[in-house]
């Protein structure tokens, strides 16, 4: 029988260590507790009936507030919905699913444990049956992939004496993308040279500005003819535009980078990419892991990020893999 990896080991290890409800005391709770201990100590040192009925009121609100908040949290189910896109060192919107098949759950507060991110989000009410979307505001500190092992659900219900805790264990896996940032260095163009409306600027029949117009000739097209301008002068004008010049780049990052030269590099070939392919170019990547080929448009960026994230972590993606 093979033996477990060290990464599920240690998960299981984690969650057999870790307690099943954790209590933090509130700021409004350590300030009822200190009243609590002060009517204890009057009732015991005068005798008073009263004060020991008040001891006894107060003390039943704790036990109270235990029963209800293990009820908020007790039947719970979360599944995470993600992000669309996650960089490094700025907040990027990240969602949870969470719902419950009976009672209500009030005051929940959701973020991910055990691992280096920053943020969480809030619902207010939970209905029975229902599934609600819980949006937050996340931090990254690094680039990279980061494995996910659980949820954690918090609830200050029905007083806000006690904080309570439960870890809902939920695997997953967040990629971060480099931080963006400024390209200092201009990318070196590519030995395909010049594509798609490549070639001098200032031709026309292209999808760039405008730069005049001219009667329609026989057989041209009649999509670009400007109607509002041929009804003032009688005849059919056509708009004519500038030829977008359009390259493409090979960007590469060196072998042999490691620590803050290799995010730097990342960074800056990450947003090099986001500014040709924002101009409509066809833009490449060269790593020492991967090759991807010179393409345009959103999927290609995407692609490009997620080679840089991956960048220095081919040990972990081979075991994902795996």
């Amino acid at each position: 029988m093979n033996a477990p990896a060290p990464r599920t080991f240690r998960a299981r290890l984690r969650a057999w260590l870790r307690p099943p409800r954790t209590l933090r005391v509130t700021r409004t709770g350590r300030t009822y507790l200190v009243v609590t201990f002060g009517v204890g100590l009057g009732a015991l040192n005068t005798g008073n009936n009263l004060l020991y009925l008040l001891l006894g009121m107060l003390l039943s609100m704790v036990v109270v507030s235990g029963v209800l908040s293990e009820r908020c949290i007790g039947d719970l189910s979360v599944r995470r919905v993600g992000a669309d896109a996650a960089f490094a060192g700025e907040p990027f919107a990240f969602r949870w699913a969470v719902s419950r098949k009976k009672g209500h759950g009030f005051a929940l507060t959701l973020s991910e444990a055990d691992v280096p991110l920053t943020g969480e989000g809030r619902v207010g009410h939970l209905p029975p049956g229902t599934e609600a979307i819980v949006r937050a505001d996340l931090g990254a500190s690094r680039r990279g992939p980061m494995r996910l092992t659980g949820v954690r659900v918090t609830t200050t219900w029905p007083l806000g004496l006690f904080a309570k805790t439960r870890v809902l264990p939920v695997e997953g896996l967040l990629l971060v993308y480099p931080q963006r940032s400024f390209a200092c260095r201009e990318p070196v163009t590519s030995e395909l040279g010049p594509a798609g409306e490549s070639g001098n600027p200032r031709r026309n029949d292209g999808t760039g500005d405008v730069t005049g117009l001219r009667e329609l000739a026989p057989a041209e097209d009649a999509r670009r003819v400007h109607w509002l301008k041929s009804a003032s002068q009688g005849k059919l004008l056509k708009v004519e535009r500038e030829r977008e010049e359009r390259r493409t780049y090979q960007l590469s990052i060196e072998s042999g980078l490691s620590g803050d030269g290799l995010e730097r590099r990342c960074e800056e070939v990450a947003a090099q990419a986001h500014r040709l392919l924002a101009d409509g170019h066809e833009v490449g990547l060269d790593t020492p892991s991967t090759s991807l080929r010179p393409a345009t448009g959103t999927a290609q960026e995407r692609r490009i990020l997620q080679a840089l994230a991956w960048l220095g972590f081919e040990d972990t993606r081979a075991s994902e893999a795996a």
